[in-house]
């Protein structure tokens, strides 16, 4: 397990909004942020800093990637053609464990990645443990047999607090969900507000 892995619920507090809707999430009791100077008064943010927020928010959201690799999905989004921002957010929910976050075979994003990379899961029948392989509309996602009484899952199945979007077809009898087509952004539900325009100008001035 990474140290990102491990302080989720630091980038809550770092952003100062519940960004995965959870129940737990310290932000529902200190809307502060983390460390000792984390109850100062609020400055005013300049432009920059919405657009780097604006960043930080969606690349945590994905389970706080690298600047790397988020840098990467968006170079790929500028050169496909269309809306840079659709296409942003078009390539970081065919990621597989997005995928299967989505899907609610694991309860939280942090935990899709490991269990992708633990070998708990297979794309049209075939083993796969990349937790950023890119999943085609039509691909079937299936958890392995011998992991589907875990108490994650069964964990996850029963959450209240998010639904299966409607571009993920899901039978939780069967731990299977079908990739039905790539989302626009607004298909997606973010529990908080997600502002992908920020980050093209993000990147455009850096």
């Amino acid at each position: 397990m990474t140290k990102r892995t491990t302080a989720k619920y630091k980038i809550d507090r770092r952003m100062g909004e519940n960004i995965w809707g959870r129940a737990k999430s310290p932000v529902n009791r200190r809307e502060y942020g983390p460390g000792q100077h984390g109850q100062r008064r609020k400055q005013k943010i300049s432009d920059f800093g919405l657009q780097l927020r604006a960043k930080q928010k969606l690349k945590g959201y994905y389970g706080d990637l690298t600047e790397k690799q988020f840098r990467r999905i968006f170079g790929e989004a500028e050169r496909v053609r269309g809306d840079t921002g659709e296409n942003l957010i078009g390539l970081l929910e065919r990621r597989l464990d997005a995928l299967v976050y989505r899907a609610k075979f694991v309860p939280t994003i942090f935990a899709a990645r490991q269990f992708v990379n633990h070998g708990h899961v297979t794309v049209n029948g075939q083993k796969v443990n990349i937790p950023s392989y890119r999943v085609k509309e039509g691909d079937v996602i299936e958890v392995r047999e011998k992991s589907k009484q875990m108490g994650l899952v069964l964990e996850a199945v029963a959450l209240a607090e998010r639904e299966v979007p409607d571009y993920i077809e899901a039978d939780h009898s069967k731990m299977k969900a079908t990739f039905v087509r790539t989302p626009g952004f607004g298909d997606v539900p973010y529990p908080v507000q997600m502002e992908p325009n920020l980050v093209i100008e993000y990147y455009a001035q850096n």
